[in-house]
């Protein structure tokens, strides 16, 4: 198997200027980083605020997976016309089975400087010399900055027996010092080869464990071993096999595998049977993105339901779209664990994009008219381990049917279900997402939007220094919450027994008791009692900073309402029951 990968390719896709430090940040984490900020110490798997505390001067932009897909698009196309087999594992890193390119190429070695060379002549001529979003696909957000990026220094390819040593070759390459373009690992030395890895690797993107679950198990699983005393691989794959499975099940032995170089996708995929897929015509023809999505995720819950009944897991699938004027699109997708519906949703949506920006013979003239969702290999389904209450009912499934009836009527994006948040402030505690799609992980939010619901991730291990993704948020009120959050906040005037408006001072003590209250509209209130200040400061080191003051006031009509000074103006921010 082969892997390849570009280092950072949020960062790259960002269009960020190598030599500027900069950060792409997803659920409050840095995922990915430039060359200049890993410099200065910055590292993928720290917090926002850490990171901006160790680089006052780093820039950030939230993930954005839908462009960092289009932007690979360029690569995909390339590799595809060395082989067809290019399945892509997610967006900067594919995969791809070498049995017969190998033969064709003159060996494995031929074969990964060849996808090497193919993937920075890709890149090189895409970004050009503007180190951000040059020509073609990578042009669709502008340039950012004028550095030189370089493709070599953070393209990898590695060729070992399974896909989790391919991944790890491509990275150890890299690393070397001297670096190396490729690493091939011999047939039967993967073993060898991971036995003095770090423990961490097991949550890297090419793992089987990674997407196994969204509430933070497998990070659990890496601190709880690392707790034990084991750190590297080789110890992992010492202990018996038995203990593990009777102490983690399932994944203990998927760790175990893992770590002897006997990657259960290796032997286990078959491929699947020809009538597990599931397609649709498209009429009238597409035109927009999110009406394929729609249809693509009853395609999606069709061919979840089918490997369902025959005991198998999705782990590679192939997707195909055709256009009113014929162009056709067809590509390769591999999960590390499993697809879930949301999951081949969001592939759906990243093909077509990336098809679609893309300029060349095939590219799309018309609406799409044709989609189909073809299973390649599965995996037996072990099951999972369900909660002893709660779980999916049929009263959640009719919900959910009934839900995907309403996005037919209205919109993909109007339908939106509410999720659990964090942050300082209560309006920072809603998070509205489009039903069906897959939230970003982090505090609060993982897993598919929908009946079935998603708990908050666990703690990040080794990796992240043991601390938990549920921030304490220091100034944040507690109870009791307010009954209502205003989406905009009501302008106030509140004033003392005087009539003098009422100021809150840096040291955050109130110029005079409060007494009245004015709305906009001219209505006033008694102010029958009040608590506070509890004073808020947010990126102090930002020239977005804010600064305000909160305060409970109590009126004579009984009512009760979470107020805020900033700047010196009133405003109401939230009710009370």
């Amino acid at each position: 198997m082969l892997a390849a990968e570009v280092g950072n390719w949020s960062a790259v896709a960002a269009g960020f200027d190598p030599a500027t430090p900069a950060a792409v940040v997803s659920a409050g984490r840095i995922t990915a980083v430039t060359p200049a900020a890993a410099a200065a110490g910055i590292r993928p798997g720290v917090r926002r605020r850490q990171a901006q505390t160790e680089c006052p001067v780093l820039e950030l932009a939230e993930h954005d997976p839908d462009l960092d897909a289009r932007c690979f698009a360029p690569v995909v196309t390339a590799l595809e016309d060395l082989t067809p087999r290019v399945e892509v594992l997610a967006p900067g890193c594919c995969v791809v089975p070498t049995r017969g390119p190998s033969r064709y190429y003159g060996g494995d070695e031929a074969l990964a400087e060849l996808a090497h060379r193919t993937i920075i002549e890709v890149l090189a001529s895409e970004l050009g010399t503007a180190g951000a979003r040059g020509a073609g696909a990578l042009k669709t957000a502008g340039a950012r900055g004028a550095g030189m990026y370089d493709p070599a220094s953070s393209v990898s390819v590695g060729i070992a027996d399974g896909l989790f040593a391919a991944g790890l070759a491509g990275r150890a390459a890299s690393a070397r010092t001297p670096s190396t373009p490729v690493l091939v690992v011999a047939s039967g030395s993967s073993a060898e080869f991971l036995s003095g890895l770090s423990l961490g690797t097991l949550a890297e993107e090419c793992s089987l464990l990674t997407g196994c679950t969204a509430d933070g198990t497998t990070d659990d699983l890496i601190s709880m071993l690392w707790q034990l005393g084991l750190r590297t691989l080789g110890d992992l794959a010492a202990l018996p096999v038995g203990d593990l499975v009777g102490r983690f099940g399932t994944q203990g032995k998927w760790m175990h595998a893992l770590a002897s170089g006997r990657d259960p996708r290796l032997s286990q995929p078959a491929i699947a049977q020809p009538d597990l897929s599931a397609e649709t015509e498209i009429d009238p023809p597409a035109d927009r993105l999110d009406t394929v999505a729609f249809a693509a995720k009853s395609l999606a819950d069709q061919l979840d339901a089918r490997l369902a009944r025959e005991g198998q897991a999705l782990v590679c699938v192939e997707i195909s779209a055709e256009t009113e004027h014929g162009e056709t699109s067809n590509g390769r997708w591999r999960h590390g664990f499993r697809f879930s519906p949301p999951d081949l949703v969001d592939r759906m949506r990243w093909q077509l994009d990336g098809w679609r920006s893309t300029k060349g013979r095939n590219s799309p003239t018309g609406g799409i008219s044709f989609i189909r969702l073809r299973a390649v290999e599965t995996l037996p389904d072990e099951g999972r381990q369900l909660g002893f209450w709660g779980g999916q009912s049929e009263a959640d499934e009719r919900a959910e049917r009934a839900l995907q009836r309403v996005q037919t009527l209205v919109s993909f994006d109007a339908v939106t279900v509410g999720r659990l948040g964090s942050g300082r402030r209560f309006a920072d505690l809603e998070q509205r997402l489009p039903f069906g799609t897959t939230g970003p992980r982090g505090a609060g939010a993982s897993g598919p939007a929908g009946p079935r619901g998603a708990g908050a991730s666990g703690p990040a291990g080794p990796r992240g220094a043991g601390a938990s993704d549920t921030p304490p948020w220091p100034g944040r009120l507690g109870a009791p919450a307010p009954a209502e959050v205003l989406v905009e906040p009501e302008p106030l005037v509140v004033l003392d027994a005087n009539g003098d408006p009422v100021g809150v001072s840096g040291r955050a003590q109130p110029s005079a008791p409060p007494a009245m209250l004015r709305r906009a509209d001219g209505r006033t209130s008694r102010i029958a009692a009040w608590a506070g200040p509890w004073p808020l400061e947010e990126r102090w080191w930002s020239t977005r900073s804010r600064r305000q003051a909160r305060f409970q006031l109590v009126l004579d009509d009984g009512t009760a309402h979470l107020c805020a000074v900033e700047g010196g103006r009133w405003q109401r921010e939230a009710t009370y029951d």
